[in-house]
């Protein structure tokens, strides 16, 4: 092991030798340093290896300045001493460099590679390595026969509070200047009830609530430094230690400049590059400076045994970072509204199972002198027979569970549960915001930051008109040629969806009549016959299959939306992030969705009448629905694409990591902590990944459409998806706190892209479900009999199945299409349909009770979308977005924070014009200085 000793360079020094590589590292223009990482670093994708930077001719802008050293020489940041520490004096479980005091912020991992590319990459890891040096971090190397593997080198970094004050004020980091004195909001007074599902204070709340400000180099005793080592936190202390990665020159290439670790990690340089965990998640650290908060956030939130508790936020954001605790902090709050929709639910549901023997149509259809006696027409041509109605008794009951006035009932009320969702999370954002100090976190200023990549591909330049300088640019025919290749390809993927799902209705078409034989002549099955139809039989396998095509196509997707999103090259880390989930999203919602649309709204729709059929393709006769209707079959299908996806995930998320893990650690397994190191254990977890959040929040919007958009078919499906939510808390957080690497902390102040996502599917879903009750369930037909055509008074719903059902004369089928056999001789058959008998004069047309449910149909879809949008958008009226509790927190914060700075601005005036004999002139300023506090204050 040796520590590297930093040349006594400096950057100017440097800027001799290559100006460009340093303007890389240490030029930010104005616009381009707040707010740096909202979304960026953590989303980018590092698939790219071949980016190049500009040279100097076509670099960054000369409005760019140099702040890690004063132009006077004042500092000297990059003066180290060689330390020759004996390696057995420290435990190797440690976050701390070989003395003991400074601090591993980050860590980069390579191996020797023999091969040809061996003295190329060593070149890139020296000039590198000398860059982040002469930058002011510190480096300290720990050799390949420290290693367990005995093939592995770490390079540990530290960055010195210079790098980190003078970053801070770069990323426009705000800090601490006082203990916030503004007394807390009123508790719930339900708190007392509520106290077995809280944790302790100090994991909920782990460090006190401050006025902040933004960091300035110029006004250091303005902050509540106590501890330079320990003011910046370790999350904030690797962001700006990546920051610095990211842009970090190592060389020139082909005549042009190379930059950033994440290009070094894609060609091989290094084979890793993270943050430390503080300690081993099942017990503490050993050294009392580490805060062992990987421990508490394992004790107290990633164990499933605290799934009745709340999330520790707070402890999250402060390990994490914003972006991941905003994250949580969403998941945690769609899962708590999850409870009263499920409540509904299974409310709606227990209606159905009490009244399941009142049924009338259930009734009807399983008694033998009536549902017996009614013969129907063969499901498929030739190969299937006459069947009588009774048949399918046991489906019309289960039917009724999903099938009756509760539907109605449970969609309504869906629609306004979800704009509440919306508009109270909106509330609860606003809320994080103000407390995590994100409030003056403004998007649009990362807009103007550019993405390294986009520097790279971009030789053109132009002047922004905000900051008016030369930046790069990408042409309007590279830009209209990029976006058409993109779309031609993300269409060419939906059709390729779509031509699955036809795939599998050909072979629902094709394989009921296999079904049909096969159940008529086997006696085995004989018991439970009721219940496995052959129309059941086809709808399970067909959507089995379905979910076998959807996770091939899904894997298969993902690595051509990051091509394509990389090949269209965003100008910044939000658009790329926008880019790439719009893509992503548009294919899961076709991928999931389609084969739930088309049960639903398509289904049993244009089959036609026995002489008149309808085909597709000419040769695959079209599906028809039990005569229960095709409710029963739409919950189905989404039972199973739901709970395929939900079991499929967890395994995804949970047991292969774990696996992984187990596989890479199997031969240190019995090593002691001071042969496995802390970085060697930390670089045997998974690392969490470019998209690690972008796959968590696809996988909870897509569960969001099932529970939304097709709620009317299946009450139990919030349910389902509280259940899966309460352990997905947990599986998220204990593999991000045991299986993963530390993932680099970033700045979020909201969900992003995904909340206008989830609005747009709230008002699809009412739309879908007004669908669904009027043109897949059977209400509105029973409806419409009820009022206007029942022939018994004393039970208006007797005889429903039979005016459901029209008659057809069996001679009259089409020469091919006739059962093979008739032994019993039937000459009518009853077919799912309003149509005239075949000896009426209009046989065979539709009746006027067709037209009649028709236009009822019609009618409730304007009725149920008019009255659901009107309330939906009263109650986003009525509930403010921001609580007015909070909108006076921030105005009062806003204006102690700056009376606090404009008294510290007078004082430091008072002392510097303290020694001026012209107090006439002193007076002046003080009286200035004041009129201006007075001023801010009173707007």
């Amino acid at each position: 092991m040796h520590s590297r000793r930093k040349a006594s360079d400096t950057l100017i020094e440097m800027t001799a030798a290559g100006e460009d590589d340093i303007a890389i590292l240490t030029g930010f223009t104005h616009s381009r340093s707040a707010g740096e990482d909202s979304n960026g670093p953590l989303f980018e994708n590092n698939s790219n290896p071949d980016s190049e930077l500009p040279g100097n001719s076509e670099g960054l802008s000369s409005t760019e300045s140099t702040f890690l050293i004063s132009n006077h020489g004042k500092y000297s940041l990059f003066l180290q001493h060689r330390l020759r520490i004996d390696k057995h004096h420290q435990s190797k479980d440690s976050i701390f460099f070989r003395d003991g005091v400074r601090r591993i912020d980050f860590v980069l991992s390579y191996v020797d590679d023999p091969g040809k590319e061996m003295d190329r990459k060593m070149e890139r890891r020296k000039d590198f390595e000398k860059n982040l040096e002469l930058s002011g971090l510190e480096l300290e190397t720990e050799d390949k026969k420290e290693s367990e593997d005995g093939k592995t080198y770490f390079v540990k970094i530290h960055a010195p509070w210079q790098v980190l004050s003078t970053y801070a004020e770069v990323l426009n980091i705000k800090m601490p200047i006082k203990e916030n004195d503004i007394p807390p909001a009123i508790g719930n007074p339900f708190n007392c009830m509520l106290g077995v599902f809280r944790l302790p204070e100090k994991v909920m709340n782990p460090e006190p609530d401050y006025f902040t400000a933004p960091f300035s180099k110029q006004r250091q005793e303005l902050y509540l430094i106590h501890d330079e080592n320990s003011f910046f936190t370790p999350s904030t202390r690797n962001r700006i230690v990546y920051y610095i990665l990211s842009r970090c020159p190592y060389g020139t290439e082909e005549g042009k400049k190379k930059f950033g670790v994440k290009r070094l990690l894609s060609n091989g340089t290094y084979t890793s590059a993270f943050p430390l965990h503080d300690c081993q998640y099942w017990k503490k650290a050993k050294d009392s400076n580490c805060d062992s908060e990987r421990y508490t956030l394992y004790m107290e939130w990633a164990r499933f045994a605290r799934f009745y508790k709340e999330q520790p936020l707070d402890l999250i954001r402060k390990y994490y970072g914003e972006k991941i605790g905003i994250y949580f902090a969403w998941l945690g709050f769609y899962t708590e509204m999850l409870f009263f929709a499920a409540l509904v639910g299974l409310i709606c549901f227990l209606y159905g199972v009490i009244t399941m023997d009142e049924n009338m149509s259930s009734k009807e259809i399983c008694d033998p002198a009536i549902g017996g006696q009614i013969i129907m027409c063969p499901l498929c041509d030739r190969n299937c027979e006459y069947w009588k109605l009774n048949t399918t008794c046991e489906n019309s009951e289960y039917s009724h569970l999903f099938d009756n006035v509760a539907t109605l009932f449970f969609a309504i009320f869906m629609g306004i549960w979800v704009t509440l969702f919306l508009e109270f999370w909106k509330r609860r954002q606003a809320r994080l915001e103000y407390e995590w100090d994100l409030v003056d976190f403004e998007e649009e200023q990362q807009q103007l930051q550019l993405r390294p990549e986009y520097e790279a591909k971009c030789t053109s330049k132009k002047k922004n008109p905000v900051t008016q300088d030369m930046e790069p640019y990408l042409p309007l025919t590279s830009k209209a040629a990029r976006f058409c290749f993109s779309g031609s390809t993300v269409l060419f993927w939906i059709l390729l969806i779509i031509a699955s799902m036809v795939a599998v209705i050909v072979y629902r078409l094709s394989v009921y009549a296999a079904f049909a034989s096969i159940m008529e002549n086997n006696q085995s099955l004989e018991p439970i016959s009721g219940l496995l139809t052959p129309q059941t039989a086809t709808s399970v396998t067909a959507s089995f299959l379905n979910f076998i095509l959807i996770m091939i196509l899904n894997f298969l997707y993902e690595r051509v939306a990051i091509w394509i999103t990389d090949m269209e090259v965003p100008r910044t880390h939000l658009e790329y992030e926008n880019r790439l989930t719009m893509k992503m999203f548009l294919f899961q919602f076709v991928n999931y969705y389609s084969s739930c649309f088309y049960v639903a709204f398509f289904k049993g729709k244009f089959v036609g009448y026995p002489a008149e059929y309808t085909y597709m393709f000419g040769n695959w006769r079209n599906e028809e629905c039990d005569p229960a209707g095709c409710l029963i079959e739409l919950t189905t299908q989404l039972t199973i694409i739901m709970a395929g996806k939900q079991i499929w995930g967890n395994i995804q998320e949970a047991i292969l990591p774990w696996v992984q893990n187990w596989w890479r650690r199997r031969k240190a397994r019995g090593h002691p902590e001071n042969l496995y190191s802390r970085w060697e254990q930390d670089h045997d977890l998974q690392s969490f990944g470019n998209l690690g959040l972008f796959y968590e929040y696809l996988e909870m919007v897509i569960q969001f459409g099932f529970i939304t958009l097709f709620v009317a078919s299946f009450p139990l499906a919030p349910l389902l998806a509280l259940m899966n939510n309460i352990l997905e808390i947990r599986v998220d957080s204990w593999k991000l706190t045991t299986q993963h690497r530390r993932p680099v902390a970033a700045k979020a102040h909201s969900i992003g892209v995904w909340q206008e996502i989830l609005n747009g599917m709230a008002i699809l879903s009412v739309v879908t479900n007004a669908f669904i009750v009027a043109f897949t369930s059977d209400m509105i037909p029973r409806l419409v009999f009820y009022y206007a055509y029942f022939t018994n008074e004393e039970s208006p719903m007797a005889g429903y199945i039979n005016s459901s059902l029209s008659v057809f004369d069996t001679r009259e089928f089409k020469n091919g299409t006739e059962p093979l056999e008739n032994p019993m001789g039937y000459t009518n058959c009853r077919y799912r349909d309003y149509r005239y008998p075949p000896d009426h004069e209009k046989r065979y047309s539709h009746t006027m009770q067709f037209w009649h449910i028709l236009a009822a149909k019609m009618a409730f879809i304007i009725i149920m979308e008019h009255v659901v949008f009107l309330v939906k958008f009263f109650v986003a009226w009525l509930i403010p977005d921001v609580p007015s509790e909070v909108k006076a927190r921030i105005k009062r914060e806003k204006y102690l924070t700056q009376r606090i700075l404009h008294e510290y601005e007078l004082n430091k005036l008072k002392e510097k014009l303290g020694g001026k004999t012209d107090y006439v002139d002193v007076e002046n300023e003080v009286k200035a200085t004041t009129g201006k506090m007075q001023l801010s204050e009173a707007i």
